[in-house]
């Protein structure tokens, strides 16, 4: 019987970074890649092929925000920190999202994001309780697409095109990831917005937020940076631990990504990144916490975010618990 080889080694397997723990016995695990960068920018603790490539999702709004202030668009405050947003749906978002579109002369009609209930659990059901439905407004995505037009509009670039890679805007996108991550882009694919999606390590994931943070005060990166951590309600929500975390650790830039990315910067320039492979959210809070506590963050706020229960019967009964 002949056998068929590809030349091509199997990748590594990843390192379990939580277990899920269910009335004292261990029913599954979770594997992924994590680096800690030290104050700096060296490589504190990788686990796992932190070189390998991943896409980052909403991790790379940061960049995407930036890169609408490269193209002249002025924002700042709140605007600038819900361009850079996965927003929770909740009424401040969708207004401060409506009143953009008026004030650059933009509709709704110009959002190319797939229509969506509030990110928000407890936002969603009141807004269906209410008569609501699907719309591109409540996306969680709906600030950065606004930010996006906006500037497109004002450099006079096609509106019905600015999802295309090859759009400016989305070469400046290109650009920026680069420059911030330190490393070309991986590959390109389309994100669940529909905006084009950047691939890279994530070690260049993390050095990346440590760029934003400490850039110089007046640059694109810098300006995103503090208007992120100067409202980080309007970046996630009231409910969230991107807002928690940014709110009581002065200084802190972080921004979690779908399919269970997260990458967080502290004011000194310290920083870490981390993808779970199997894309499961219950998975980063105690990866999140693990990590904070190893670059020396003391505060509540971390056993707040690494809370993550496991229920029976309606009753705790587990937890996940991060292994490293």
């Amino acid at each position: 019987m002949s056998s068929i080889t590809s030349g091509t080694a199997p990748a590594p397997i990843s390192p379990v970074l939580a277990d899920v723990v269910r009335s004292g016995f261990v029913e599954g695990h979770h594997r992924g890649s994590l680096v800690l960068l030290a104050a700096d920018g060296s490589v504190e603790l990788a686990l796992g092929d932190v070189s390998r490539p991943v896409f980052p999702r909403s991790s790379n709004k940061p960049m995407q925000a930036a890169a609408v202030l490269r193209a002249g668009l002025d924002l700042s405050g709140e605007r600038l920190a819900l361009a850079a947003a996965s927003h929770s749906g909740e009424g401040f978002h969708l207004d401060l999202v409506r009143k953009m579109l008026a004030d650059h002369g933009l509709s709704e009609a110009d959002l190319q994001t797939p229509p969506d209930l509030p990110l928000d659990p407890a936002e969603a059901e009141t807004y269906l309780a209410g008569g609501g439905v699907r719309d591109r407004v409540t996306m969680n995505c709906s600030g950065k697409h606004t930010a996006m037009l906006a500037a497109c509009a004002l450099n006079g670039w096609p509106l019905d095109s600015y999802l295309a890679p090859e759009h400016p805007l989305q070469q400046l996108v290109h650009t920026v990831v680069e420059e911030a991550a330190g490393e070309p882009v991986a590959a390109v694919g389309t994100d669940g917005c529909g905006a084009p999606l950047m691939a890279v390590s994530v070690v260049g994931l993390a050095r990346a937020f440590r760029h934003f943070v400490l850039a110089e005060e007046g640059t694109a990166e810098r300006r995103v940076a503090d208007a992120m951590r100067a409202h980080p309600e309007y970046v996630a929500g009231t409910r969230r631990p991107d807002t928690w975390l940014m709110r009581e650790v002065p200084g802190t830039l972080s921004k979690m990504g779908a399919e269970a990315v997260q990458a967080v910067a502290l004011a000194d320039g310290r920083a870490l990144a981390f993808k779970i492979d199997d894309g499961a959210s219950r998975a980063l809070g105690p990866v999140l916490a693990r990590a904070l506590q190893m670059l020396g963050v003391d505060a509540p706020v971390v056993s707040r975010i690494g809370t993550a229960p496991l229920l029976g019967g309606g009753r705790e009964v587990g937890a996940i618990r991060a292994t490293f």
